[in-house]
């Protein structure tokens, strides 16, 4: 006689899961069973949360170009006063605008990556330790009455552990620091990371970018500064116990200001004496 099918204890579950609960088999399968449904989940969340994700990221990236900038920030608004912030794009090898280009569709880091779109540095050249730099960069722009005020510059390097994305702000002469942040980046907590610290990053405000032959020539020291040197106007202190990230600041900004970065663009900008 076949077994009673409403007959207490028997099970109506399919296959795997009508085997008694302490059968190995069953407990593979509820754990498979399990992780695709945790996979379909956590893939689902990804996808339906990556824009909020990518608005969130490129409203920190304003934020700090915001920051930097030197406008009044204090409970404003941040999209508000970007919208104050000029971009352009640069043609890094002419220094001239790349008036074709939408700035706000341009993205820098996949520019980068593009062999179409970018060139691959030889060691020698590459002391930011980047691999390739795109053919163009965004400038962010600052205008009082007309005349360039501040200007903004998109640099990244290598550190010890990381990438360190960030933005040098220039005074109108496009030689003056007024400032220097960084928005991404993965040195080692309590040391490296001392660079995203306003009280360090404050230390370059003021500083000469370039030497009187217009070499870069911003550099971080071990120690500290000797204020009464005559390169005390150059130099900036290091972090202590962190010489490798202090070096990857000190090559990032001065290959980002050299011939092979924005020099070109940085020259044009001297000549024309704020009215770039």
């Amino acid at each position: 006689m076949p077994p009673d099918q409403s007959a207490p204890g028997h099970s109506h579950l399919p296959g795997p899961l009508a085997l008694p609960n302490d059968d190995p088999r069953k407990i593979v399968a509820v754990a498979v069973v399990l992780c695709l449904v945790c996979s379909v989940m956590v893939s689902s969340a990804a996808v339906l949360l990556k824009p909020r994700q990518e608005r969130n990221q490129a409203l920190a990236v304003k934020r700090e170009i915001v920051k930097v900038s030197g406008l009044p920030s204090d409970g404003a608004d941040v999209e508000a006063l970007f919208r104050q912030i000029e971009t352009r794009i640069v043609n890094l090898d002419t220094g001239g605008y790349a008036d074709d280009i939408d700035p706000a569709s341009f993205n820098a880091q996949a520019a980068a990556k593009d062999p179409a779109t970018s060139i691959a540095l030889s060691p020698a050249d590459d002391v930011a330790r980047i691999k390739r730099r795109a053919l163009h960069a965004p400038v962010y722009l600052v205008r009082k009455d007309g005349k360039l005020e501040t200007l903004i510059l998109p640099v990244y390097g290598k550190g010890l552990w990381s990438t360190m994305q960030g933005f040098l702000a220039l005074a109108g002469d496009g030689k003056t620091i007024k400032g220097l942040t960084f928005y991404e980046q993965g040195e080692t907590p309590g040391l490296g990371d001392e660079i995203v610290n306003p009280q360090w990053q404050h230390q370059f405000k003021d500083k000469s970018a370039f030497d009187e032959q217009g070499q870069p020539r911003i550099h971080l020291v071990k120690g500290a500064v000797q204020e009464s040197s005559p390169e005390a106007k150059y130099q900036v202190d290091g972090i202590a116990g962190a010489t490798l990230t202090s070096n990857g600041v000190t090559h990032l900004l001065q290959y980002w200001l050299s011939g092979a970065g924005f020099g070109p663009y940085l020259k044009r900008v001297q000549s024309a004496g704020g009215s770039a």
